[in-house]
């Protein structure tokens, strides 16, 4: 039975089936260290001069329910926070990025398990403040990682990964053109408790018509003037 997340095959020499040729094996750049700019935020290399006010825009959920899911957090104390962005901007791999509304830091993401040999690269570490959820800028900000990968560097394999029991983060994905590959069981553990690993992928075929669906959704026009959406993603 053939399996439909093959993308491709062909016979060799001995009958056997084997992947399509590729035109291009070299590595791929690591993502560099500059901005993304969209017409509803930016994306720009984590600072400590975001601490500030990410920790004010976190401290908004006083449930701390955007932590949940997170390695890291919650935090109660500025200073506690201050000292995890500082060790943050050092990282290469997960590379940390800010997402600025209005010049303001209301969210931040990155881009991890980076592998230029493979040209194959993930988005996460995300965590939207409740004033980013739900706005033209957090789908935005996920469209100018996706263009960079894409466009910009040339990668093959985007990636998310989640935990399988974070609802809200599969259903983003979903919502995004994420294809769900499987569920790694006991993958690992983080804050004293199993993860089994969701995993999701865009590949570079896919892009095309996935970047025409985002440009038609964050066109003005797509939002009246109360700034409801007109057509869902999805729908584009």
């Amino acid at each position: 039975m053939s399996d439909p997340l093959i993308t491709g095959q062909r016979l060799n020499a001995l009958a056997q089936p084997v992947g399509l040729p590729l035109a291009d094996t070299s590595p791929r750049p690591v993502p560099p260290r500059s901005d993304m700019v969209g017409r509803y935020c930016s994306v720009v290399p984590l600072s400590p001069d975001h601490a500030d006010d990410l920790y004010t825009e976190f401290s908004a959920d006083e449930e701390d329910r955007i932590w949940t899911y997170l390695p890291n957090g919650p935090y109660h104390d500025p200073a506690d926070f201050n000292a995890w962005v500082e060790e943050a901007v050092t990282w290469t791999d997960p590379l940390m990025h800010a997402i600025l509304v209005d010049g303001r830091a209301v969210g931040h993401a990155s881009y991890l398990r980076i592998t230029p040999a493979s040209a194959s690269i993930e988005v996460g570490f995300i965590n939207l403040s409740p004033a980013l959820q739900r706005t033209r800028a957090a789908t935005e900000f996920q469209f100018l990682m996706m263009q960079r990968a894409f466009d910009e560097l040339g990668y093959r394999r985007y990636e998310w990964k989640c935990d399988a029991l974070n609802a809200p983060s599969r259903r983003a994905a979903e919502r995004l053109g994420f294809t769900y590959e499987g569920t790694f069981r006991q993958a690992t553990h983080y804050k004293g408790r199993n993860r089994d690993t969701a995993w999701f992928s865009i590949i570079d075929t896919e892009w095309p018509d996935l970047k025409a669906r985002f440009l038609r959704w964050l066109a003005p026009d797509n939002f009246d003037a109360e700034g409801v959406q007109k057509t869902r993603l999805p729908d584009t």
